[in-house]
């Protein structure tokens, strides 16, 4: 009777609504729960938020309002497809936002000299100062975009059971291979049935994209890792990985063209 009765509650236990959940009833309409989540999730916000300005920040800041409403559009834009947890998708997109809030604020805040309050060598001086100091700073703007997009890839690998040592391991060490590679992840995230396997179930649809590929499932398997990476990298937001492996096919291309 015992096993019975543990069944039946195990079977009849109401799922737990997750956070994800949460936020395909709101992108179906549900406002006052998006208002509620939005008042849950302050304190995370102001975390984020605060990491990058690399000091406290409040609800009284205007860069906590730039990171309000990055948590909205994280709410709004979130799709299972991206591979990752709300939190880390919307801890990517606040620190993007609040970086080009930063960005877009030093150059509104650059003091611009005419002609007439200085002589000509200082004003020249002057110009070559500012303009070498919004390149130098929108060189580290850029370097924090770099660094909180791989954090955030790095995030999304560990739900793959992947890590970059793996990445590192498992590339494929021939050129042409890594076409290959690259081709296979292209036609998987081209067909919404496969990409929906992969972040739903963290592993390759093999035996649907043996029919769909030229490239044999030894083969596929073999380069699993990769193309698992890679498919990552082609379904999320990710605009500096996306840029990198934009020139690594140009440059798998002009090898394979030089080694025909």
């Amino acid at each position: 009777m015992k096993p019975v009765l543990s069944l039946l509650f195990k079977f009849g236990k109401r799922r737990t609504k997750t956070l994800e959940d949460e936020v395909l009833e709101i992108q179906a309409g549900n406002i006052q729960l998006q208002n509620n989540l939005i008042n849950k999730y302050k304190p995370f916000i102001a975390k984020a938020v605060s990491s990058v300005c690399k000091r406290y920040i409040s609800e009284t800041d205007d860069e906590f309002s730039i990171g309000l409403i990055a948590f909205n559009e994280a709410i709004e834009k979130y799709s299972k497809d991206k591979g990752s947890s709300l939190i880390s998708f919307a801890d990517l997109i606040i620190k993007r936002r609040v970086i080009d809030y930063i960005r877009k604020e030093s150059k509104n805040s650059t003091v611009t000299m005419s002609e007439q309050e200085v002589d000509q060598d200082d004003y020249a001086s002057n110009k070559i100062e500012a303009t070498l100091s919004v390149e130098e700073f929108n060189k580290q703007i850029d370097q924090e975009h770099r660094r909180e997009e791989i954090k955030y890839y790095q995030t999304v690998l560990n739900e793959f059971g992947l890590s970059f040592a793996d990445l590192l391991e498992c590339s494929p060490k021939h050129s042409d291979a890594r076409q290959n590679a690259i081709e296979v992840a292209h036609t998987l995230v081209q067909n919404q049935d496969l990409k929906r396997h992969l972040f739903e179930k963290k592993m390759l649809p093999m035996k649907q994209l043996e029919g769909l590929v030229e490239v044999s499932r030894k083969t596929i398997e073999r380069n699993r890792k990769y193309i698992i990476a890679v498919s990552i990298i082609l379904s999320g937001d990710y605009i500096y990985l996306k840029d990198y492996l934009k020139g690594a096919i140009t440059s798998e291309k002009r090898d394979c063209a030089r080694s025909s």
